[in-house]
């Protein structure tokens, strides 16, 4: 990673000397494709801490009228996204500055559901962005040696109702940027392919099938917090399942 200083003629956030010089070009081909208002947006966009702050502001995606994987355009243009989608638009963001768009997918018990995170990296640690509807599997500041470091921070807030904690494995970084922007920024289809692409990519066990036999359910007090939520879910809500 070469330390890069960006033209003074616009105010550099405090991540834009960070940038991969390999994906210069990868990141004017966006802005190339972006329509005007989006690239303002990603402009503006330009630090990890406010990608968050927009994904927070997004509606979640229910997905009402059935399931979708909506591709950054079309988040922007909604305005609302789950956690695949949302973890999608933060890497195009991302991407938008220069920095190389990863995802982190997280595989768990039979049944829950997985998390998809995007990844970034400062001074040499890893962080995360994500889109939930919960005061859990959020945000991760970057503080973290690796991605498993990063990933294993997840693990205990990873739980069902009955307390059960579900977190199995974690893929290793996804990248984007081996697609053509346009495949997957501003499609016109669903990005189902980019999902089933990420569940045949390679995954790590976050521990030992002996330690997932020992696992100390979440206590009453970390039930409680599963019921602080960002928004209502319309949906009938599935028995066991405490996530969207």
């Amino acid at each position: 990673m070469m330390l890069v200083r960006r033209p003074r003629c616009r105010t550099i956030a405090f991540w834009d000397i960070y940038v991969d010089t390999s994906l210069v070009s990868y990141a004017a081909k966006i802005k190339k494709i972006l329509p005007p208002d989006m690239r303002r947006l990603f402009f503006q966009l330009n630090s990890p801490s406010k990608v968050q702050d927009y994904l927070d502001a997004l509606s979640i995606n229910f997905e009402i009228s059935g399931e979708s994987n909506f591709p950054p355009i079309q988040v922007f243009e909604k305005k609302t996204a789950h956690c695949f989608e949302g973890a999608v638009f933060a890497a195009a963001a991302l991407a938008y500055h220069g920095h190389k768009p990863l995802l982190m997918d997280f595989a768990t018990a039979y049944d829950d559901e997985d998390h998809t995170v995007a990844l970034f990296k400062i001074s040499g640690k890893w962080g995360a962005l994500s889109k939930t509807n919960h005061a859990v599997l959020k945000y991760r500041d970057p503080i973290y040696a690796s991605p498993r470091e990063l990933a294993v921070s997840y693990f205990h807030e990873y739980y069902l109702w009955d307390g059960r904690k579900s977190l199995r494995a974690y893929s290793a970084p996804f990248d984007l940027s081996k697609y053509a922007p346009e495949k997957w920024i501003t499609a016109g289809e669903s990005l189902d392919w980019l999902m089933d692409a990420i569940s045949k990519s390679r995954y790590f066990p976050v521990a030992s099938e002996k330690s997932f036999r020992i696992l100390r359910r979440a206590s009453p007090v970390e039930l409680r917090a599963l019921k602080v939520i960002g928004e209502k879910d319309p949906r009938k809500r599935i028995k066991g399942n405490p996530r969207d």
